[in-house]
């Protein structure tokens, strides 16, 4: 009894300083998470889009969760790129309060970080031992430099389900019981469809745990092991299977994949491991030059993360078992992110099919914050061991103190622009399509899309523009005739799309294309009946498609 009440205790204290750690880490954010947003950025836009659509999607009846609302009439087009199924659920209880896209991605995003802290927190303290050294880790890892460069990408900040997937590998290395590999197989999965570079991740970080624990205990000649680690990997599949079907569809039916080369441009270098965003390491960049990714991991964690090496390895027992483990999941994490020119990159896609879906290397990196983390939890323990009782409160704290400020840094979060009152009509009118305009045409400009996807969060009406991972090519061959749009190409290819509104974002034309465009709908009044123009709201503007011209008219 007194054992579980200090585990409640001790459950409630840890909810608290993660609940306070993701406070001051997103701050202003958690004070604003309905007003503040990563809406700068094309990635940021889809972000917010698609996490407010996977959440609408899980409390609306009648809804398909992968036929959302872009590409149309086109279906299964969340599977175009990563549908974040995990961040959507988060979601879920901030969207359906307040049905407002930013709640519901920004309430994923801190949801995602106190999850990451108290998992880190529970897997550090088993394996050090120490309370400070976990509190360590848990900063270090959950508010690493690379988290916070990927605020525009919602399925980077989902890193909380991989302390989890540790804390149940670790349970099933001590007791290998068929009910203890359900478990781990579930967070394998669960990581998965949080994120699937992540999941892809831990399935192969677990999977040559599963090897080294075979070797290092004994195990590898005992067909129960073998047999309840297959029973965890069919588990982890068996839960992503329904999801990842749709996407077995699209590279069946479109030949979509990622080239082995393409994955080169995304691969890190030796300068990634030094680049970082907090304030205390901006003095590095300048000496960097070109870098591709941010992946330094602190002083606090390469420190402390040296000082538990050294001192597990030296240790012996069961604590060097886990230092080993720890130090060559690093050493994998980093080959692996090098990419093709390293070879280990270049084997696993290879040898896996999964690995064609995938094109950055580097966001393996993230690994490397995860097994210093624990290489500082190790290091933290050793360093207060050798400290008299009395001092190693004060000694912990000003550790765990200097992590917090290692890694301080501001968030790259704005204010949100505010809803255009075409939007709000669109919202209480009729059900039909929509086609934003300009509708950007060339390849580089495709992205731009994702602030027309990021809008339709206000209407959830069907829309003709989007943005994804993979283009149709019906949208690339119909977006420069409908880049001129109202004109007779135009009409006809919104004809056979069925739509209905039109809206148009007069401050995206230059002065030119705009004049031209207001010759253009006056020529084409007739069949364009405004709802928000000019008098109303200057800069977006609203017409309802009434009828279909068979003639182009004269211009005047």
């Amino acid at each position: 009894m007194i054992s579980r009440l200090s585990s409640i205790k001790e459950g409630a204290a840890v909810t608290l300083l993660a609940i306070v750690l993701v406070g001051y880490f997103t701050f202003p954010l958690v004070l604003r998470p309905g007003s503040l947003g990563r809406t700068d950025s094309g990635d940021g836009q889809f972000s917010i889009w698609n996490v407010a659509w996977v959440a609408r999607a899980l409390i609306t009846p009648g809804q398909r969760l992968f036929d959302a609302n872009i590409f149309h009439p086109r279906r299964g087009t969340l599977a175009y790129s990563e549908a974040n199924l995990g961040a959507g659920l988060l979601a879920v209880p901030g969207y359906a309060l307040t049905r407002n896209p930013y709640v519901a991605h920004n309430s994923a995003f801190l949801l995602g970080l106190v999850l990451s802290v108290i998992g880190m927190y529970y897997l550090a303290r088993r394996l050090s031992g120490s309370r400070p050294g976990a509190v360590v880790a848990a900063i270090v890892f959950s508010f690493c430099p690379y988290l916070f460069a990927h605020t525009a990408h919602i399925q980077l900040l989902m890193i909380g389900p991989l302390p989890f997937v540790f804390l149940a590998l670790h349970a099933w290395v001590d007791a290998p019981t068929p009910r203890r590999a359900v478990v781990l197989g579930l967070t394998i999965g669960a990581q998965a469809l949080f994120c699937a570079y992540y999941g892809i991740l831990a399935g192969l970080l677990a999977g040559f745990c599963v090897v080294f624990y075979s070797v290092s205990r004994g195990q590898w000649r005992r067909p129960g092991w073998w047999g309840s680690a297959a029973l965890a990997a069919a588990v982890s599949i068996m839960l992503v299977l329904p999801f990842f079907l749709p996407y077995v569809t699209l590279q069946r039916d479109t030949g979509f994949g990622r080239a082995l080369d393409e994955a080169r441009l995304y691969a890190a270098d030796w300068r990634a491991y030094f680049a970082s965003n907090a304030w205390l390491h901006t003095w590095m960049l300048p000496y960097l030059g070109q870098w591709k990714e941010v992946l330094f991991p602190g002083v606090t964690a390469l420190t402390c993360g040296v000082i538990g090496a050294v001192a597990g390895l030296r240790r012996g027992g069961q604590l060097r078992e886990t230092t080993a483990v720890y130090l060559c999941l690093g050493v994998l994490a980093i080959w692996s992110s090098f990419g093709p020119a390293a070879g280990l990159y270049s084997l696993l896609y290879h040898t896996i099919p999964v690995f064609s879906l995938l094109r950055a290397p580097a966001r393996f990196g993230v690994a490397v914050s995860f097994a210093l983390a624990i290489l500082s939890a190790i290091g933290v323990a050793a360093l207060l061991r050798r400290l008299a009782r009395g001092r190693r409160r004060v000694v912990g704290a000003l550790v765990i103190a200097a992590a917090v400020l290692d890694l301080s840094m501001t968030m790259p979060f704005r204010p949100v622009p505010p809803v255009p009152e075409a939007y709000r009509v669109l919202a209480a009118s009729r059900p039909g399509s929509v086609v934003e305009l300009p509708f950007f045409y060339h390849t580089h400009d495709f992205y731009r899309h994702s602030r027309y996807m990021l809008g339709s969060t206000f209407h959830w009406l069907p829309l003709i523009n989007g943005y994804s991972d993979y283009i149709p090519t019906d949208f690339m061959e119909s977006a420069f005739p409908l880049a001129s749009f109202p004109n007779p190409e135009g009409f006809a290819l919104l004809r056979a799309r069925r739509a209905r509104y039109a809206v148009f974002h007069l401050a995206l034309y230059d002065s030119a294309n705009r004049a031209a465009l207001r010759r253009r709908l006056e020529a084409y009044r007739e069949f364009l009946r405004p709802m928000v123009q000019e008098e109303q709201d200057e800069d977006v503007w609203l017409f309802e498609i009434v009828r279909w011209p068979d003639v182009h008219p004269p211009l005047g």
